[in-house]
Parts: structure tokens; sequence; C-alpha cells
């Protein structure tokens, strides 16, 4: 059971890793969230940091009331 990762997979996979945290941290830091913990948080693991911070902390989808206005 001695199976390798192949090298572009592992390219593929730090670059996506790489991308997030740098996304989180930048969106977050603009948003005057905790951007260290973001950036680092991205890093370990996707997508679940990018749909916890977008539901969660930037509250994205916000249900709308009559009147149009966010609640």
């Amino acid at each position: 059971m001695n199976e390798e990762i192949p090298v572009p997979f592992l390219i593929i996979v730090a670059m996506i890793l790489i991308s997030q945290s740098i996304f989180l941290f930048i969106h977050a830091r603009k948003y005057g969230h905790n951007y260290w913990f973001w950036g680092i948080v991205g890093l370990i693991q996707a997508p679940m940091p990018t749909l916890v911070y977008l539901i969660f902390v930037r509250k994205v989808f916000h249900k709308k009331n009559s009147g149009g206005m966010k609640e």
C-alpha cells in the first residue's frame, strides 16, 4: 500500500488552497473581520472555510421582507 500522490495533483491542490487563503485574508481585512484567522483557516481545506465565511460571517444570503429591505 505504498501509493504516491502525483506531483501535478499536489500542485493543483496547493494553488487552490493558497488562492482561497489569499481571497479570505483580503476580503476579511476589507470588511473588518479577523483576517489572520481566515487566512490561516483557508490553508487547511477547501471549500468549507470560504462557504462558512460567506454564509455566517458576511451573511451573503439574507432574507428580504416585503419592503425589499434586508432583515
